[in-house]
This record gives C-alpha cells, sequence and structure tokens, in this order.
C-alpha cells in the first residue's frame, strides 16, 4: 500500500498519542497497545469504565502475542483464518502480564486479526498492536462524521482521519473457548 501523506501523519501522532481512523469496521479511536497514557486517555475521552476492557486489533497475530496466552496462540490463528469472510473479534486468554486497562481486570483480551491496509500500515510502522475502540463517547452513537467528533472529544485526539462511508457495522465477538457468539 502506498500511504498518502495523511496516513503517514497519522501514524506519527499515534506513536504518541490517541487518533480517530476508519477501520475494518466502525470509525475508531486508537493507541498503540504498550502505551499506557494513551490507553488511559481513551478511557478517559469516552468516559469509559475500566472495567470494560478492550479490543486490540492488528494486522498480523504477531502484534498480539505478548497479551494473549500463547497456550491458544494456534487455536485464535486456525478460527481467524475460518472466519476471514467477516470481521471477527475473538475472546482469547489474556496473558499474565497483559494490563487491565486492556482486560477490564478479566483473564481475557478481546483481539481482532484484519487484513485492512489502513491497520496494516499503522501496525507495521509501530510493529505494535492497536488498542482500538468505537469513536464515541460510552453510550453514545459512533461518530460518523467529523463534526460529530469533534463535539465528543474536543481537542483531546492528537489526530484524525476521515471516516469512511462503509465505516458503520461492528465486528461481531465470539468467546475462542466456547465458540459462544457474544455480538
Amino acid at each position: 500500500m502506498s500511504a498518502t501523506f495523511r496516513q503517514r501523519l497519522a501514524s506519527r501522532y499515534l506513536s504518541n498519542g490517541v487518533i480517530a481512523h476508519p477501520t475494518d469496521t466502525i470509525y475508531g479511536l486508537a493507541c498503540l497497545a504498550n502505551n499506557p497514557v494513551a490507553i488511559n486517555q481513551i478511557i478517559h475521552l469516552k468516559r469509559r469504565s475500566h472495567k470494560k476492557g478492550l479490543i486490540l486489533l492488528a494486522s498480523d497475530i504477531r502484534y498480539i502475542l505478548p497479551y494473549i496466552d500463547s497456550t491458544f496462540e494456534s487455536d485464535l490463528i486456525e478460527a481467524t483464518n475460518q472466519t476471514s469472510d467477516r470481521p471477527t473479534t475473538f475472546i482469547v486468554p489474556a496473558d499474565l502480564n497483559a494490563p487491565d486497562a486492556l482486560t477490564g481486570g478479566s483473564t481475557f483480551v478481546a483481539v481482532r486479526i484484519t487484513n485492512n491496509k489502513l491497520i496494516r500500515l499503522l501496525c507495521e510502522r509501530s510493529t505494535s498492536a492497536l488498542v482500538s475502540t468505537s469513536a464515541n463517547i460510552s453510550g453514545h452513537q459512533t461518530a460518523s462524521k467529523l463534526l460529530q467528533l469533534r463535539r465528543y472529544f474536543k481537542d483531546g485526539l492528537s489526530f484524525t482521519l476521515t471516516p469512511l462511508p462503509y465505516n458503520n457495522q461492528p465486528s461481531r465477538i465470539i468467546h475462542l473457548l466456547t465458540g459462544e457468539q457474544i455480538r
């Protein structure tokens, strides 16, 4: 993928803060999974409970390996390959060292692997998974326009990329161990 100027800027701002960007599903907020200050900033911006946990989004499983129980790596790879036709987030046993801000204090973490070109660019340039969440204040509609995004977060974001028309459906969520579809 040949990155646009704004996409390259987004990857620079992502290294130190929170950005808004299109994903393979809904318009989202993101920061690097290894940046606890930015993770807390997302939680604060969304007015979200620390007990809720967040989704890790990556273009390759290697970026999420530090956060999942390695015992389930091959199960996650298999499940991801079987559901590649539709964006799917998996609830996976977390690594014992996974931050509570990601797990919500549980023993599980939510992860999604995508072939989205922008996510691939952001992950490869940062060599990190992204923390991903919908671009809204908890309990409100996800932003679909920049004006709505500005109303929600004022100047709290480091950078914004414009939402895309297809950014409207969240991923389905499946518990890796039970196969239960949660959403």
